[in-house]
């Protein structure tokens, strides 16, 4: 049984705050979902074979040629910033 103290404790970890309304509404959904969970589990599939999708679909990708492209120079000569040969950005971790 999913109680309101396990899905305020869902939430608190997912960092979302939560109505009474919506914690009893989850509450329910999310105990519909692990009896659900029960009732794959209890199938056999052992003459089922693995597959990670349902159809043969298999990635197709080009040669790899390599053709004419910027210098590095060339590549830099409009950015706002570089250093050492890169594009400089600002910080984002802190």
């Amino acid at each position: 049984m999913i109680s309101k103290k396990d899905v305020q404790y869902i939430a608190h970890l997912a960092r979302i705050s939560l109505s009474e309304n919506e914690q009893e509404t989850l509450a329910k959904d999310l105990e519909g979902i692990v009896k659900y969970v029960g009732k794959l589990q209890e199938l056999d599939t052992k003459a089922v074979e693995p597959t990670t999708h349902v159809l043969p679909i298999n990635n197709v990708f080009r040669e790899d040629v390599v053709r004419p492209s910027l210098t590095q120079e060339e590549a830099l000569a409009n950015a706002p910033a570089k250093e050492a040969g890169s594009f400089k950005v600002p910080q984002v971790i802190e």
